[in-house]
Protein backbone atom coordinates (compact mmCIF):
# COMPACT_ATOMS: atom_id res chain seq x y z
CA UNK A 1 0.00 0.00 0.00
CA UNK A 2 1.22 3.39 -0.90
CA UNK A 3 0.65 6.04 1.41
CA UNK A 4 1.21 9.73 1.69
CA UNK A 5 3.70 11.17 3.66
CA UNK A 6 3.49 13.90 6.04
CA UNK A 7 5.20 17.29 4.40
CA UNK A 8 5.58 20.58 6.77
CA UNK A 9 4.69 22.47 3.48
CA UNK A 10 0.33 22.13 3.93
CA UNK A 11 -0.23 22.83 -0.05
CA UNK A 12 2.45 19.65 -0.91
CA UNK A 13 1.36 17.59 2.21
CA UNK A 14 -2.27 16.95 0.55
CA UNK A 15 -1.08 16.03 -2.85
CA UNK A 16 1.58 13.95 -1.24
CA UNK A 17 -0.70 12.16 1.14
CA UNK A 18 -2.91 11.18 -1.62
CA UNK A 19 -0.12 9.85 -3.31
CA UNK A 20 1.16 7.97 0.46
CA UNK A 21 -3.04 6.75 0.33
CA UNK A 22 -2.45 5.56 -3.19
CA UNK A 23 0.61 3.63 -2.50
CA UNK A 24 0.31 0.28 -0.17
CA UNK A 25 7.83 -9.48 3.76
CA UNK A 26 10.66 -11.59 4.51
CA UNK A 27 9.44 -14.78 5.55
CA UNK A 28 11.04 -17.62 5.95
CA UNK A 29 11.68 -21.56 6.48
CA UNK A 30 13.14 -20.54 9.73
CA UNK A 31 11.84 -18.02 11.91
CA UNK A 32 13.06 -14.28 10.94
CA UNK A 33 15.15 -15.37 8.36
CA UNK A 34 14.33 -15.21 4.78
CA UNK A 35 15.63 -17.90 3.06
CA UNK A 36 14.93 -19.30 -0.64
CA UNK A 37 14.14 -23.14 -0.97
CA UNK A 38 16.62 -25.51 -1.98
CA UNK A 39 19.03 -24.32 -4.92
CA UNK A 40 18.07 -26.75 -6.98
CA UNK A 41 14.39 -26.64 -6.78
CA UNK A 42 12.44 -26.10 -10.25
CA UNK A 43 9.95 -23.52 -11.11
CA UNK A 44 6.66 -25.39 -11.66
CA UNK A 45 4.88 -24.90 -15.29
CA UNK A 46 1.52 -23.66 -13.31
CA UNK A 47 0.32 -22.65 -10.04
CA UNK A 48 -0.85 -25.45 -7.93
CA UNK A 49 -3.11 -23.26 -6.12
CA UNK A 50 -6.67 -21.47 -6.52
CA UNK A 51 -6.79 -17.70 -7.25
CA UNK A 52 -7.67 -15.61 -5.86
CA UNK A 53 -6.39 -17.39 -2.46
CA UNK A 54 -8.00 -15.32 0.39
CA UNK A 55 -10.09 -12.13 -0.77
CA UNK A 56 -10.24 -8.66 0.27
CA UNK A 57 -6.97 -9.31 1.76
CA UNK A 58 -4.21 -6.54 0.69
CA UNK A 59 -0.31 -6.71 1.69
CA UNK A 60 -0.51 -10.52 2.16
CA UNK A 61 2.29 -11.87 4.30
CA UNK A 62 2.69 -15.52 5.46
CA UNK A 63 5.25 -16.95 7.81
CA UNK A 64 6.20 -20.58 8.10
CA UNK A 65 6.93 -21.82 11.47
CA UNK A 66 9.38 -24.32 12.82
CA UNK A 67 6.13 -26.16 14.00
CA UNK A 68 5.06 -26.49 10.22
CA UNK A 69 2.39 -24.47 10.27
CA UNK A 70 1.65 -21.26 7.86
CA UNK A 71 0.86 -18.29 9.39
CA UNK A 72 -1.23 -15.83 7.22
CA UNK A 73 -1.88 -12.17 8.43
CA UNK A 74 -2.50 -9.34 5.91
CA UNK A 75 -4.80 -5.40 5.71
CA UNK A 76 -8.20 -5.82 5.84
CA UNK A 77 -9.84 -3.24 3.77
CA UNK A 78 -12.11 -1.61 6.48
CA UNK A 79 -8.17 -1.30 8.02
CA UNK A 80 -9.60 -1.09 11.52
CA UNK A 81 -8.26 -4.60 12.87
CA UNK A 82 -4.82 -7.45 12.42
CA UNK A 83 -6.10 -10.80 11.58
CA UNK A 84 -4.54 -14.26 11.83
CA UNK A 85 -5.32 -17.48 10.69
CA UNK A 86 -3.11 -20.68 10.74
CA UNK A 87 -2.98 -24.22 8.71
CA UNK A 88 -0.59 -27.06 8.43
CA UNK A 89 -0.45 -26.72 4.81
CA UNK A 90 -0.10 -23.52 1.94
CA UNK A 91 -3.44 -24.42 0.36
CA UNK A 92 -5.54 -24.61 4.06
CA UNK A 93 -4.79 -21.13 4.51
CA UNK A 94 -7.32 -20.16 2.06
CA UNK A 95 -10.35 -21.45 4.14
CA UNK A 96 -8.37 -21.30 7.16
CA UNK A 97 -10.58 -19.41 10.25
CA UNK A 98 -9.55 -15.80 10.49
CA UNK A 99 -9.33 -14.58 14.01
CA UNK A 100 -9.07 -10.91 15.34
CA UNK A 101 -6.17 -11.09 17.24
CA UNK A 102 -6.33 -6.32 17.84
CA UNK A 103 -8.36 -3.86 16.74
CA UNK A 104 -7.48 0.14 16.32
CA UNK A 105 -7.86 2.35 19.14
CA UNK A 106 -10.95 4.33 20.06
CA UNK A 107 -9.00 7.15 20.33
CA UNK A 108 -5.35 8.68 20.09
CA UNK A 109 -2.43 6.15 18.86
CA UNK A 110 -3.03 3.64 16.80
CA UNK A 111 -6.94 4.70 15.99
CA UNK A 112 -6.44 4.91 12.08
CA UNK A 113 -4.79 3.33 9.08
CA UNK A 114 -4.34 0.03 10.50
CA UNK A 115 -2.18 -1.31 7.32
CA UNK A 116 0.26 -3.99 6.19
CA UNK A 117 1.01 -6.26 9.57
CA UNK A 118 3.65 -9.15 9.51
CA UNK A 119 4.16 -11.89 11.97
CA UNK A 120 7.66 -12.83 12.69
CA UNK A 121 8.68 -15.02 15.47
CA UNK A 122 11.84 -13.66 16.95
CA UNK A 123 14.20 -14.94 20.58
CA UNK A 124 10.89 -17.01 21.54
CA UNK A 125 8.21 -14.59 21.29
CA UNK A 126 5.76 -13.56 18.34
CA UNK A 127 6.10 -9.88 16.71
CA UNK A 128 3.61 -8.47 14.63
CA UNK A 129 5.08 -4.90 12.63
CA UNK A 130 2.47 -3.20 11.38
CA UNK A 131 1.69 0.83 10.37
CA UNK A 132 -1.09 2.65 12.49
CA UNK A 133 -2.30 6.51 12.49
CA UNK A 134 -3.82 8.51 15.61
CA UNK A 135 -7.09 8.74 15.64
CA UNK A 136 -7.20 12.65 15.23
CA UNK A 137 -4.41 12.74 12.39
CA UNK A 138 -4.78 9.63 10.21
CA UNK A 139 -1.77 10.59 7.77
CA UNK A 140 0.26 10.65 10.36
CA UNK A 141 1.60 7.22 10.28
CA UNK A 142 4.10 5.12 11.85
CA UNK A 143 5.29 1.82 12.71
CA UNK A 144 4.20 -0.16 15.72
CA UNK A 145 4.84 -3.16 17.33
CA UNK A 146 2.64 -5.87 19.13
CA UNK A 147 4.33 -8.77 21.19
CA UNK A 148 3.14 -11.77 22.22
CA UNK A 149 5.33 -14.38 24.55
CA UNK A 150 2.84 -17.23 24.27
CA UNK A 151 3.90 -19.87 22.04
CA UNK A 152 0.77 -20.42 20.53
CA UNK A 153 -0.62 -16.63 18.87
CA UNK A 154 -3.82 -17.41 19.08
CA UNK A 155 -3.00 -17.68 22.85
CA UNK A 156 -1.53 -15.69 25.40
CA UNK A 157 -1.43 -11.73 25.36
CA UNK A 158 -0.72 -9.22 22.30
CA UNK A 159 1.44 -6.80 24.58
CA UNK A 160 1.64 -3.11 22.79
CA UNK A 161 5.04 -2.56 22.69
CA UNK A 162 4.65 0.41 21.28
CA UNK A 163 6.10 2.60 18.17
CA UNK A 164 9.02 1.74 16.80
CA UNK A 165 11.48 4.66 16.53
CA UNK A 166 13.50 5.86 13.04
CA UNK A 167 15.15 8.32 12.58
CA UNK A 168 13.14 11.00 11.54
CA UNK A 169 9.17 11.42 12.99
CA UNK A 170 7.80 11.27 9.54
CA UNK A 171 5.73 9.06 7.50
CA UNK A 172 6.55 5.28 7.89
CA UNK A 173 5.43 1.94 7.34
CA UNK A 174 5.83 -1.20 6.08
CA UNK A 175 8.58 -2.66 8.44
CA UNK A 176 10.15 -6.04 7.39
CA UNK A 177 12.60 -8.45 9.58
CA UNK A 178 15.00 -10.81 8.51
CA UNK A 179 18.57 -12.05 9.85
CA UNK A 180 21.59 -12.46 7.72
CA UNK A 181 24.79 -13.54 9.07
CA UNK A 182 23.71 -13.50 12.21
CA UNK A 183 22.27 -9.83 12.22
CA UNK A 184 18.93 -8.84 12.09
CA UNK A 185 17.81 -6.23 10.07
CA UNK A 186 14.44 -4.20 9.58
CA UNK A 187 13.16 -3.01 6.32
CA UNK A 188 10.96 -0.07 5.88
CA UNK A 189 9.83 2.90 3.73
CA UNK A 190 9.50 6.32 5.07
CA UNK A 191 9.55 9.70 3.95
CA UNK A 192 12.75 11.21 4.30
CA UNK A 193 12.98 14.88 5.01
CA UNK A 194 13.78 17.10 1.77
CA UNK A 195 13.22 14.63 -0.76
CA UNK A 196 10.62 15.16 -2.83
CA UNK A 197 8.96 11.73 -3.02
CA UNK A 198 6.08 9.93 -0.68
CA UNK A 199 8.57 7.34 0.06
CA UNK A 200 11.95 5.17 0.03
CA UNK A 201 13.31 2.15 1.50
CA UNK A 202 15.47 2.01 4.20
CA UNK A 203 17.71 -0.56 6.66
CA UNK A 204 18.95 -0.80 9.74
CA UNK A 205 20.51 -3.43 12.00
CA UNK A 206 18.01 -4.01 14.83
CA UNK A 207 19.61 -3.86 18.66
CA UNK A 208 16.09 -6.23 19.64
CA UNK A 209 12.99 -6.68 18.20
CA UNK A 210 11.80 -3.00 18.80
CA UNK A 211 14.90 -0.93 18.61
CA UNK A 212 17.10 -0.11 15.87
CA UNK A 213 20.92 0.12 15.75
CA UNK A 214 23.36 2.10 14.00
CA UNK A 215 23.23 4.15 10.57
CA UNK A 216 19.31 3.69 9.03
CA UNK A 217 20.71 3.81 5.25
CA UNK A 218 17.97 4.41 2.32
CA UNK A 219 18.42 1.71 -0.53
CA UNK A 220 16.24 2.78 -3.17
CA UNK A 221 14.41 6.14 -3.80
CA UNK A 222 11.97 6.75 -6.66
CA UNK A 223 13.81 7.60 -9.69
CA UNK A 224 12.27 5.61 -12.85
CA UNK A 225 8.77 6.37 -14.44
CA UNK A 226 7.56 3.12 -13.59
CA UNK A 227 8.50 4.49 -10.17
CA UNK A 228 6.33 7.60 -9.99
CA UNK A 229 3.27 7.08 -12.05
CA UNK A 230 0.56 8.45 -9.93
CA UNK A 231 3.00 9.12 -6.90
CA UNK A 232 6.57 8.56 -6.19
CA UNK A 233 6.86 5.32 -4.13
CA UNK A 234 9.22 2.38 -2.97
CA UNK A 235 7.10 0.96 0.01
CA UNK A 236 6.19 -2.86 0.81
CA UNK A 237 10.09 -4.24 1.24
CA UNK A 238 10.51 -7.86 1.10
CA UNK A 239 14.00 -10.08 1.22
CA UNK A 240 14.94 -13.55 0.09
CA UNK A 241 18.27 -15.13 0.12
CA UNK A 242 19.45 -17.92 -2.25
CA UNK A 243 22.65 -19.12 -4.23
CA UNK A 244 25.03 -16.13 -2.55
CA UNK A 245 22.76 -13.10 -3.21
CA UNK A 246 20.58 -11.24 -1.12
CA UNK A 247 17.39 -10.42 -2.80
CA UNK A 248 14.75 -7.30 -1.63
CA UNK A 249 11.79 -6.58 -3.95
CA UNK A 250 9.67 -4.00 -3.39
CA UNK A 251 6.62 -2.33 -4.56
CA UNK A 252 6.72 1.23 -6.67
CA UNK A 253 4.01 3.80 -8.00
CA UNK A 254 0.20 4.51 -7.28
CA UNK A 255 -1.71 1.40 -5.77
CA UNK A 256 -3.84 1.48 -8.77
CA UNK A 257 -2.80 -0.66 -12.20
CA UNK A 258 0.84 0.93 -12.12
CA UNK A 259 1.73 -0.34 -8.88
CA UNK A 260 4.71 -3.16 -9.66
CA UNK A 261 7.47 -4.98 -8.15
CA UNK A 262 10.98 -3.67 -8.27
CA UNK A 263 14.30 -5.70 -6.91
CA UNK A 264 17.35 -4.63 -5.30
CA UNK A 265 20.78 -6.98 -5.63
CA UNK A 266 23.24 -7.78 -2.79
CA UNK A 267 25.63 -10.07 -3.01
CA UNK A 268 25.97 -12.58 0.40
CA UNK A 269 29.15 -11.40 1.59
CA UNK A 270 28.49 -7.70 1.23
CA UNK A 271 27.79 -5.16 3.86
CA UNK A 272 23.76 -4.77 3.51
CA UNK A 273 24.16 -1.38 5.19
CA UNK A 274 25.87 0.05 2.62
CA UNK A 275 23.88 1.11 -0.60
CA UNK A 276 26.56 0.93 -2.81
CA UNK A 277 26.55 -2.82 -2.22
CA UNK A 278 23.28 -3.20 -3.66
CA UNK A 279 22.24 -3.17 -7.79
CA UNK A 280 19.00 -1.94 -8.70
CA UNK A 281 16.85 -3.60 -11.53
CA UNK A 282 16.51 -0.23 -14.32
CA UNK A 283 12.98 -2.05 -14.71
CA UNK A 284 10.25 -3.96 -13.00
CA UNK A 285 10.39 -7.46 -12.18
CA UNK A 286 6.26 -7.95 -11.78
CA UNK A 287 3.78 -6.13 -13.43
CA UNK A 288 0.18 -5.21 -14.58
CA UNK A 289 -0.95 -8.07 -17.14
CA UNK A 290 -4.03 -7.81 -20.00
CA UNK A 291 -3.75 -11.14 -20.78
CA UNK A 292 -3.71 -12.82 -17.46
CA UNK A 293 -6.11 -9.88 -16.43
CA UNK A 294 -4.55 -9.31 -12.97
CA UNK A 295 -3.77 -5.15 -12.12
CA UNK A 296 -1.38 -3.66 -9.96
CA UNK A 297 0.47 -6.80 -8.45
CA UNK A 298 2.61 -5.85 -5.55
CA UNK A 299 3.25 -5.92 -1.91
CA UNK A 300 4.78 -9.18 -1.99
CA UNK A 301 6.45 -11.83 0.50
CA UNK A 302 7.88 -14.76 0.26
CA UNK A 303 7.34 -18.15 1.87
CA UNK A 304 8.29 -21.76 0.36
CA UNK A 305 5.65 -25.00 -0.14
CA UNK A 306 5.53 -27.71 1.93
CA UNK A 307 8.06 -29.73 -0.35
CA UNK A 308 10.66 -27.24 1.51
CA UNK A 309 11.62 -26.85 -2.00
CA UNK A 310 9.19 -24.70 -4.40
CA UNK A 311 9.33 -21.18 -3.62
CA UNK A 312 6.30 -19.21 -3.42
CA UNK A 313 5.37 -15.33 -4.38
CA UNK A 314 2.79 -13.95 -2.02
CA UNK A 315 1.15 -10.64 -3.57
CA UNK A 316 -1.74 -8.85 -3.71
CA UNK A 317 -3.34 -7.87 -7.46
CA UNK A 318 -7.13 -6.40 -8.66
CA UNK A 319 -9.45 -8.40 -11.60
CA UNK A 320 -9.51 -5.05 -13.10
CA UNK A 321 -7.96 -2.01 -14.22
CA UNK A 322 -10.67 0.72 -13.77
CA UNK A 323 -11.11 2.19 -10.43
CA UNK A 324 -13.66 4.51 -9.19
CA UNK A 325 -12.53 6.93 -7.13
CA UNK A 326 -9.29 6.69 -4.61
CA UNK A 327 -7.99 2.88 -5.22
CA UNK A 328 -7.53 2.42 -0.75
CA UNK A 329 -11.16 2.92 -0.70
CA UNK A 330 -11.71 0.22 -3.05
CA UNK A 331 -11.23 -3.27 -1.27
CA UNK A 332 -11.17 -5.69 -3.90
CA UNK A 333 -7.39 -6.24 -4.05
CA UNK A 334 -7.00 -9.65 -3.37
CA UNK A 335 -4.29 -12.03 -2.26
CA UNK A 336 -2.55 -14.24 -4.72
CA UNK A 337 0.09 -16.84 -4.85
CA UNK A 338 2.05 -18.67 -7.34
CA UNK A 339 5.55 -20.31 -7.61
CA UNK A 340 8.67 -18.66 -8.02
CA UNK A 341 10.67 -19.38 -10.82
CA UNK A 342 14.62 -19.66 -10.87
CA UNK A 343 16.34 -18.08 -13.77
CA UNK A 344 19.64 -20.00 -15.24
CA UNK A 345 21.68 -17.32 -14.28
CA UNK A 346 20.48 -17.70 -10.38
CA UNK A 347 18.11 -14.37 -10.60
CA UNK A 348 14.26 -14.76 -9.64
CA UNK A 349 11.77 -15.49 -12.81
CA UNK A 350 8.68 -13.75 -11.61
CA UNK A 351 6.57 -14.45 -14.63
CA UNK A 352 3.41 -12.62 -14.95
CA UNK A 353 0.76 -12.58 -12.25
CA UNK A 354 -1.44 -16.09 -12.93
CA UNK A 355 -4.97 -15.37 -14.20
CA UNK A 356 -7.81 -16.46 -11.85
CA UNK A 357 -8.35 -20.42 -11.61
CA UNK A 358 -11.65 -21.84 -11.43
CA UNK A 359 -12.66 -23.94 -9.30
CA UNK A 360 -11.60 -27.27 -10.85
CA UNK A 361 -8.25 -25.14 -10.13
CA UNK A 362 -7.35 -24.18 -13.85
CA UNK A 363 -7.20 -21.01 -15.68
CA UNK A 364 -10.43 -19.08 -16.40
Amino acid sequence: MSRADDLPDPPARRLLLKGALAAGAALAAAPGTAEAAEPDALPLAAAPYLNPFVRNRADPHIHRHTDGRYYFTATAPEYDRIVLRRSRTLNGLATATESVIWRKHATGDMGAHIWAPEIHHIDGKWYVYFAAAPANDVWAIRIWVLENASADPFRGTWVERGQLRTAWETFSLDATTFTHRGTRYLAWAQHEPGMDNNTGVFLSAMADPVTLTGPQVRLTTPEYAWETTGYKVNEGPSVIQRGGRVYLTYSASATDSNYCLGLLTADDDADLLDPAAWSKSPTPVFTSNDTTKQYGPGHNCFTVAEDGRTDVLVYHARQYKEITGDPLDDPNRHTRVQPLGWKADGTPDFGVPVADTTTEGTPS
